[in-house]
């Protein structure tokens, strides 16, 4: 009697921490998920929310990007003329047909944002 009483408890508590793991599985992932975007992944935050206008290269040459006037980041003049901080205010602010990153993006990714644009420059 006392060996089923002490199986029952170990089931039951092999059965809870199962749950436990299960229940925290999809907080981890997000956690995960979350930890490898960081600031310094420019690449990362590059591909997610400004190719589809500047495409992956940074020429702008899909049609979308033609129809919303998207900015080619290799131009080697338009790379001279233009400052990191007047990258870092179109990026936080927006400028034209392009959405403001400010509220969505922290300063930390707008400046590797920024050195990762200058990176574009042929």
């Amino acid at each position: 009697m006392k060996n089923q009483i002490q199986l029952g408890l170990g089931l039951l508590l092999a059965i809870a921490a199962a749950i436990l793991v299960f229940s925290l599985a999809p907080r981890t992932r997000a956690m995960v998920a979350y930890v490898a975007e960081t600031p310094g992944d420019a690449k990362t935050t590059f591909d997610a929310q400004c190719a589809k206008c500047h495409g992956k290269d940074g020429r702008a040459k899909s049609l979308h990007a033609k129809h919303v006037h998207a900015r080619d980041m290799t131009d080697a003049t338009w790379q001279g003329s233009v400052t990191d901080e007047r990258l870092f205010n179109s990026i936080s602010n927006g400028k034209g047909k392009m959405p403001a990153f400010g509220k969505k993006l922290s300063e930390d990714q707008i400046d590797a944002l920024v050195q990762y644009v200058r990176q574009f420059k042929r």
